[in-house]
């Protein structure tokens, strides 16, 4: 490893190797397989406070800082990355009120996940996937409270959620500048998990649509000002977006782990596969972008700990270590043979799960294009 850990860092990541490998790991199969995971799964995370990590500890919470709270993750993803993004999704749904919302909003919401609560987090939509913009749910103001009716897809911990962050419309003619963003109670009248989504990987994640049907707000929950949702959303993406790519590191540490340890212990031709130099090629091939990866994850962590946005650099994190981590996934398939396309070893899993992460929280393509926006802003 190039990253030096401090004292503290080290115990607290052997603690969730212990526990993510000891009292998570053997229901992962089973979970995936069934497409979902148990909700006494979960008690070993909140257990172990995954789910108050990052928050202040004004507030409560640990307080932990955002590079030591990825190399936490990235041991939770090792074992399952669905299993750690479903405490991490808590996250996403906090940053917006971190950087926008009030003490009292924030309060409220740790009173409703520190006890072995879950968040979500509810932009996408059908038809408003990279654009936001298009979405359909709309606000609408009606005497002292808000009106909420639409349906968002693709959420994460859609039906587990004790409480919600929505973005609807409350100027359907301002475009961009007409969304604004809601803290919503899991138990609002109106607010209901809709249809799950049946996913090729990511199986233990809780992926639903989320359907609100006249659910009436105070204005006390709006989060920032009316019509800065956009901004509000995508300012917290930005640190969500190099975040969630701690958790692909942990993707590619399995599947370099797995494909070295088969490597070892495989024979063909009377020699061992890692004896023959193509195999060779691929393994270092493996571990050279899974230490850039982490390295690239571990620098933009201290950036956020420093205060930056991250806007560039975490599009350009995510877009590398996401992409980095399909190949690295594929060879450890690759190495395998046969046995890596059967479920009988989990490098088949780790490819599935892998894919979503080139896609979700902005997909790849779009990265690039706040990438090379920034870069024409930046050469003027």
């Amino acid at each position: 490893m190039v990253i030096t850990y401090t004292e503290e860092q080290r115990e607290l990541v052997q603690l969730v190797r212990d526990v993510a490998r000891n009292e998570v790991m053997p229901h992962v199969a089973a979970a995936d397989k069934a497409g979902e995971c148990p909700r006494e799964l979960y008690q070993w995370g909140f257990d172990l406070g995954l789910h108050m990590v990052e928050i202040p500890e004004q507030f409560g919470g640990m307080g932990l800082s955002y590079e030591t709270c990825a190399m936490m993750f990235e041991e939770l993803a090792w074992v399952d990355a669905a299993y750690a993004d479903t405490f991490v999704t808590n996250f996403v749904a906090f940053r917006n009120i971190l950087l926008n919302g009030t003490e009292e909003q924030a309060r409220h919401f740790v009173e409703k996940t520190e006890n072995n609560g879950f968040a979500a987090f509810c932009l996408t939509e059908a038809n408003a996937g990279s654009d936001v913009a298009a979405m359909r749910t709309t606000a609408v103001l009606d005497g002292d409270e808000y009106v909420l009716n639409g349906t968002k897809t693709f959420i994460t911990n859609g039906s587990i959620s004790d409480i919600y962050v929505v973005f609807a419309k409350t100027d359907p003619e301002a475009g961009a500048h007409g969304i604004t963003g809601f803290l919503i109670d899991g138990d609002t009248p109106g607010l209901a998990a809709g249809a799950k989504e049946h996913k090729m990987g990511f199986r233990l994640s809780d992926t639903t649509e989320v359907v609100l049907e006249n659910v009436r707000v105070p204005q006390s929950t709006v989060i920032g000002e009316v019509g800065q949702g956009m901004s509000i959303a995508l300012n917290a993406l930005n640190l969500s977006r190099a975040f969630i790519s701690t958790l692909a590191v942990g993707i590619m540490q399995r599947a370099l782990d797995e494909a070295v340890a088969y490597a070892k212990q495989r024979k063909q031709f009377g020699r061992r596969l890692i004896d023959f130099e193509m195999v060779q090629q691929m393994l270092a091939d493996m571990a050279i972008k899974t230490e850039a990866a982490r390295v690239l994850v571990n620098n933009c962590m201290r950036q956020m700990d420093a205060g930056e946005m991250v806007r560039k650099d975490g599009a350009i994190v995510k877009t590398f270590v996401t992409d980095a981590m399909q190949e690295v996934v594929s060879n450890a398939v690759q190495v395998l043979g046969g046995y890596g396309y059967s479920e009988e070893y989990p490098v088949e899993k780790l490819m599935r799960d892998a894919k979503i992460f080139q896609i979700f929280e902005g997909s790849n393509q779009i990265q690039r294009m706040t990438i090379a926006k920034e870069l024409d802003r930046e050469y003027q």
